[in-house]
This record gives structure tokens, sequence and C-alpha cells, in this order.
């Protein structure tokens, strides 16, 4: 009856991963909807999946293998460290540096788990399906709801517009040309549009000319897309014209004011990186300092963000802080193009393309948002460092066997 209780807990966990793994990937476009619900709801998957992975990895006392990415990550919390103990009298600190902490782990649990127990395909089709529930969230908020943008689950429609784009060039992981995933596609891009979200359409464009420079994406699939979305339109158009018209108006008038917000932003952060190039102003310092280094109080925005993940993370973590954090993009940019051509043709150079073209589209839409606190960022560089690791493990096994077999 022991050895029997002592095994069977093993026996779950190899079930329980992958759901609480493509879990996690899937609820995070729809964290909106689950906080809704209970505050800390959206926050259940991530949590439930390192605890599992941690009694799976101590049961059988198997750890992973060191990779660059594990380095990376482990510096980056050693910089947060102390950038938030030299700030700890901000009122901002702790629960900035408790909103990064969460991601670091997790990119090392999915980088895990997608090299050993879950295939990476069924995370970016989790990705792709979460995204696509939030993408049909946001058409139904403009077009139900009667809001001027679309936001859906997320309360910002750039942000909304940044898992949608991120989620797009994860559908041609599904190597399945079927009608679901047609409506996908048109829903992520029809819904990006709907937010209209400036950078959300150059971080699309980014991806879809990667995906074509590489070679995955047909061009007649992005003609047949474009022609679906225009069609959707012309429909929306003709049966919520003023609506709409209202909606483009005001995102006019709002462009306007937003360029000039987001130069001062900018500017603001670019004095706070200069003046504390090592240790930053803190996690949470910009929200803290920004009023004080712009000169210009904004009584509607109450937590201002940088509007640029980049400048954001170089003010509050200093200069070493942005090294180690572009140095975890590095790695996953360097693992995914090994990856690309040590495959060759085939399911993994699809998986790696389009996981680089997801993470491209997340590189140009953070220039102009700061999104740095959510996950597509995170598990794209993990799922990119776990397909070359499962790549090299396959080699190895396979070099092993060649071995064996002379002997």
């Amino acid at each position: 009856m022991t050895a029997f209780a002592l095994t069977r807990p093993a026996t779950r966990a190899p079930a329980l991963l992958p759901v609480l793994a493509c879990a996690t990937v899937a609820l995070a476009p729809v964290e909106g909807y689950l906080t809704a619900v209970q505050g800390q709801l959206g926050k259940l998957a991530p949590a439930l999946l390192t605890v599992a992975w941690l009694a799976k990895r101590i049961g059988q006392r198997t750890w992973p293998r060191p990779t660059p990415l594990h380095a990376v990550l482990a510096l980056l919390a050693v910089v947060l460290a102390a950038t938030a103990a030299w700030h700890s009298a901000g009122p901002f600190t702790a629960e900035y540096t408790v909103r990064w902490l969460p991601f670091l782990v997790v990119t090392v649990v999915l980088a895990d788990v997608a090299g050993r127990e879950v295939p990476i395909r069924w995370l970016l089709l989790a990705a792709a399906a979460g995204a696509t529930v939030a993408g049909a969230g946001a058409l139904y908020s403009l077009v139900a709801d009667g809001q001027a943008r679309a936001s859906g689950p997320q309360p910002d429609p750039n942000d909304l517009a940044y898992f949608l784009v991120a989620a797009v060039p994860l559908l041609v992981a599904t190597r399945a040309r079927t009608v679901a995933t047609a409506i996908a596609g048109v829903v992520l891009v029809a819904g990006a549009a709907a937010t209209f979200s400036r950078g959300g359409a150059l971080g699309l464009a980014a991806a879809a000319g990667w995906l074509l420079a590489r070679r995955v994406l047909p061009w007649r699939l992005v003609a047949a897309t474009a022609a679906a979305v225009a069609v959707l339109g012309v429909a929306t158009l003709l049966a919520a014209g003023p609506h709409l018209a209202r909606a483009v108006q005001e995102k006019s008038f709002i462009a306007a004011s937003n360029v000039d917000t987001r130069e001062l932003r900018w500017q603001a952060a670019a004095r706070m990186v200069t003046a504390h190039p090592v240790l930053g102003v803190g996690p949470g310092g910009f929200r803290e300092q920004y009023a004080a280094e712009s000169h210009n109080a904004e009584i509607d925005e109450q937590t201002p963000v940088a509007h640029d993940m980049y400048l954001e993370v170089a003010a509050e973590l200093g200069l070493p802080g942005f090294a180690l954090f572009a140095g975890v993009i590095g790695v996953a940019a360097v693992a995914s193009e090994r990856t690309v051509r040590r495959a060759g043709p085939g399911p993994r150079r699809t998986e790696a393309v389009a996981i680089q073209a997801s993470l491209l589209a997340v590189l140009v839409t953070s220039t102009f948002l700061s999104e740095q606190y959510y996950l597509p960022l995170w598990s794209l560089a993990a799922l990119a460092v776990a397909a070359e690791t499962r790549l090299r493990r396959e080699g190895e096994g396979g070099a092993d066997a060649g071995a064996a077999r002379h002997q």
C-alpha cells in the first residue's frame, strides 16, 4: 500500500503538467475576464503549474539541464533583487517586484516542460486558442457593447492588440488548413484591427513579412485572410456605420494626443536612465517619478507607463538589468534560429519560424507599449529554448542509438 501511494503521484504528473502548461498560456489573453470573477483567478494556472512542476522534479530528482536562458534569468533576478533593495522605500517597489518574479519562474518552468513532457505544438495551439477567444471578445465589445475601440478582456485596447497579433503567427504551427483555423485567423486579425492600435498593426505586418520571407506562409493565404477581414469590415460598416465613424473620429483625436504624451514619457524615461544608469529608479519607479521628471501631472492617468518596454525596463532596472532583459530576447532569437537551421524542412522548422514571427510581433509592438508584465514575451522565449532542447536531445538519442548498434 505504501509503495502504491508513493508511486501514484508520479503516474498522474505527466497528465497534469500538459494540462496546466496549456492552461497557463491559453488563459493569459483572457486574464481580464478571470480577474473580473476573482482578483487572483488569473494567477491560479501558473501557480498550480509551478507547484506541480516542482513536485514532479523533486519526486524524480531530475532538474532542468542548464542553458544560457537559465543563466540570464538568474542574473536578472539578482539585479532585480538588488535594485528593489536599493529602492525599498519606494511606494510601488514591492508591488512591481512581485509582478516581475512570477514571469522569471514561469519562463524556467515552461522551458523545461516544453522541452520534456509537453509538445511545443500543443502550447502554440493553446496560446492561439486563448487569443482567439480574446479576439471574439474584442469584436463583441465593439459591435454589441458599442465601445469606441475594442478591448474585450483587456482594459487597454493596445494591450489586447498585443496579445492578438502575437497569436496570429502561431496558427501557422497548426499545419492544418481547416475551416476552424481560417476562422481563428480572421477573428484574430479583425479583433486586432478593431482595437485601432497602430503598434499592433506594425507588429502584425512585421510578423507576416517574416513568415513570408521564411516561406512558411503562402501568399494566397494572406490574400484570403485579408479578403475575409475586408468582407467582415464592410458588413460591420453597413450594420454599424455611424458607430464606426465615431470610433475612427475619436481614435484620430486620441492619436494626436498620444503622440505628444508618449514623447513626454519617452523623454522622462531617458532622463531616468541617464540619472540612474546602474540600479535604475527601481521596480515601479517610473510610475513614482514620472510626474516630477516630465513636469506633466496627468490627472486621468494614475498608473503611468513609459509606452516603450525597452525604455521602461532600462529606467527601472538600470543598464545592467536592461542588458540581461535584452539577453533573454537574444537567447530566444539564437535558439530559434539554430532550430530553424538544424531541423530542416518539416514541422519543427515551421514551429520555430512561427515562434520567431510571434516574438518579432511582440518586440515591434512593445516599442510603443510597456509589455514586460504580460506572458507572450516570456512564454515565447521559453518555447524557443525548448524547441532547441528537444532537437538536441533527439540528436543525442540518435547518436546513442547508433553507438549501441555498432557495439
